[in-house]
């Protein structure tokens, strides 16, 4: 029988770390309100109780700081974090999970509505789906 490490290059570029390694041994996500579409932002204030930010970096990974510059520049769906982290979604929730119990980012579901509450013109979602369907 072979084990799993045989066919891998010690000389690879990327070090072989499992995810249950970057997520402590967790499993599953804490929460239940993040979708492949939920937006996730950087709230500006970095420390409300006061914590030495240096001493806050120490306790972060990598890729938690990977989703913290990721969502500085705007709001990002966790699709999108989990492919710039390249890692399953499973686990980007699960650090996503992180920051937002350390207040850091915040989540939200996409806007679907108009700005006043209205529903979309329907001739233009029509026209949408008219056009996709005719690729």
């Amino acid at each position: 029988m072979r084990h799993w490490t045989e066919d891998l290059d010690d000389d690879a570029d990327e070090p072989l770390v499992r995810p249950y390694t970057i997520t402590g041994g967790r499993t599953t996500a804490g929460r239940d309100d993040l979708t492949l579409i939920t937006l996730i932002s950087l709230i500006t204030a970095q420390t409300t109780s006061g914590a030495d930010p240096a001493a806050e970096r120490h306790v972060l990974q990598p890729e938690h700081r990977t989703i913290l510059r990721l969502s500085a520049r705007g709001p990002v769906a966790v699709a999108e974090l989990a492919a710039g982290l390249d890692l399953p979604v499973s686990v980007t929730k699960i650090l996503i999970g992180d920051l937002i119990d350390a207040g850091r980012v915040r989540a939200r579901p996409p806007l679907t509505f108009a700005h006043d509450g209205n529903l979309p013109d329907m001739t233009i979602l029509e026209a949408v789906r008219n056009g996709l369907r005719g690729l």
